[in-house]
């Protein structure tokens, strides 16, 4: 029994790592609710800029956290890679599936989205259970 439990159960050491996947999940989880947002209603997709922002930095925070929660020490630092490489794999994805050409305002993205990443690592360093 132990062996089946310890073969089903993994766990993704990385803070990093964990914090992406979990921002992931959140942006997944937004994405549907805009999605349902957008059946329901009659808003158009150019009404959704802002609400699609507010999900990225709803993703990149709880991705922080769990950054955070998951490295012993310096959350913020954990947090702000999570919340880079969040902006940087939605821009990635964003050049390579819509062909949208990177601009200056790209980098803008990036650098809000390890910001918002290190806050959510500053709060999840402190929750750690002990």
């Amino acid at each position: 029994m132990y062996f089946i439990r310890r073969l089903f159960s993994w766990r993704i050491t990385s803070p990093v790592l964990s914090g992406l996947c979990r921002s992931f999940l959140w942006m997944l989880l937004g994405a549907f609710v805009l999605s349902l947002l957008l059946w329901g209603s009659g808003l158009k997709e150019q009404d959704l800029t802002t609400y699609t922002y507010i999900v990225h930095g709803i993703a990149a925070a709880f991705g922080g956290l769990t950054a955070g929660r998951r490295a012993t020490s310096k959350g913020w630092y954990q947090g702000s890679l999570t919340g880079g490489f969040y902006g940087i794999i939605v821009l990635l994805v964003g050049f390579l599936a819509l062909d949208s050409a990177p601009a200056g305002i790209d980098a803008v993205w990036v650098i809000a989205a390890a910001a918002i990443g290190a806050l959510g690592g500053m709060f999840g360093v402190n929750l750690q259970k002990n």
